[in-house]
């Protein structure tokens, strides 16, 4: 079948114009995602830029910070010299776009395959138009759904590792003061030790995504996960034919915007086996992440803050609580961010301090046959077995 075929439009050349705007920048909108991300950042409102003297005073705890970090890990979170930079939720958000964008591409591109058909002429024709409607709609709906997504988490990011996974290398730590002073008024915390706190956390992530082969076992997994989407030509045409006004106060027009902030438009019928055999792994990498930074932090911050647990508990509450965002970010990316993940890695890290200390938990570092498997994290004496530390 031709392409024109598939392009419900292609005869009515105003709609046509309208059809190549919408695919033009390939399977995923850009211009879309970022008019989006900053839309759902800002609330269409300007931003005050970051006042510098709070660069100053977060450089000056960083470097307290990345000395105990150094000292706990054995790692180097960043290089000697690095960065403090400050940014507004709007700029997080461009910024986390930008860092993005291959692995949302590849979301793009696993969405945008076209599934096989059967013979030209059993095609009915209204599926076969409502098949180019969507393919038509698609990067422009990507976009949107990518673009809300990363302005919805900016909306609460601390700063670049509030998704547990790596960020591109560079000598720079991206923090949101505004947003951080902000949860330390809500919470009655004193702002400079959430604003430390908050600084080793991030260095922890990095020290831990400086180890090449824990940096690219998570990247990879969570690579494969967005690749291995396959798309449903029905799915939402199916979605769409359930639209419909439930009460005469409501607008048609608002319930078919409401169908269309619905994962499951893009989502919903294309869930792969292989993604479902790839997410206890991926689960696996996460929790150990979470419950290796968490270790680390709590860690530092008793020798920096002497009793930091109001501090952590407020913020890991924080993290767990589930909102529409949250639900993206686990089908998109498959992160599944839950109590459950949680537990599992302070347990598994828990375990491992209490039978061989810090220097079995170092043992991490050493080769990537040291990471442990889905299994060995619910049993960390299994996996200090098969590493010979037991």
């Amino acid at each position: 079948m031709a392409d024109d075929d598939l392009n419900p439009f292609a005869n009515l050349p105003m709609f046509g114009d309208l059809a190549k705007a919408l695919s033009g920048q390939g399977p995923l909108n850009w211009d879309a995602a970022r008019q989006f991300a900053a839309l759902a950042a800002t609330g269409g409102e300007p931003e005050r830029n970051v006042d510098p003297q709070v660069r100053i005073a977060l450089g000056a705890l960083s470097g307290i910070a990345d000395m105990h970090i150094r000292e706990v890990t054995g790692l180097e979170p960043h290089p000697q010299r690095f960065e403090v930079v400050t940014v507004t939720p709007g700029a997080w958000a461009q910024r986390t776009l930008s860092d993005y964008q291959p692995l949302f591409g590849e979301l793009a591109a696993s969405l945008n395959q076209r599934p096989p058909t059967d013979d030209d002429a059993t095609v009915d024709p209204s599926m076969a138009m409502m098949a180019g409607l969507s393919q038509m709609m698609a990067p422009a709906m990507l976009g949107m759904a990518v673009g809300s997504m990363v302005g919805q988490l900016a909306k609460r990011a601390f700063g670049q590792h509030d998704l547990p996974i790596p960020r591109p290398a560079a000598g720079e730590m991206v923090l949101v003061p505004d947003t951080i002073d902000a949860f330390a008024s809500e919470w009655e915390l004193p702002r400079d030790d959430l604003r430390l706190w908050v600084l080793t956390q991030e260095l922890a992530a990095s020290a831990l995504f400086s180890v090449p082969h824990i940096r690219e076992a998570v990247s990879t997994s969570v690579r494969r996960h967005v690749g291995g989407f396959r798309p449903d030509p029905n799915a939402l045409m199916e979605k769409l034919s359930t639209v419909e006004a439930s009460t005469d106060e409501d607008d048609p027009m608002a319930a078919l915007q409401r169908a269309f902030g619905d994962p499951e438009v893009l989502l919903g019928a294309v869930r792969s086996p292989e993604q479902v055999a790839l997410q206890p792994q991926l689960d696996a990498l996460l929790a150990l992440v979470i419950g290796y930074v968490d270790h680390v932090v709590d860690t530092v911050g008793t020798r920096l803050l002497g009793s930091p647990g109001r501090i952590s508990e407020a913020v890991r509450r924080r993290r767990i609580e589930s909102s529409p965002e949250d639900l993206f970010v686990e089908r998109l990316l498959g992160l599944r961010l839950d109590r459950q993940q949680v537990d599992r890695g302070k347990a598994f890290v828990a375990g491992v301090v209490e039978r061989a200390g810090n220097d079995g938990l170092a043992q991490l570092y050493a080769s990537a046959d040291h990471l442990p498997t889905p299994a060995e994290l619910d049993a960390p004496g299994l996996w200090l077995a098969r590493i010979e530390l037991a």
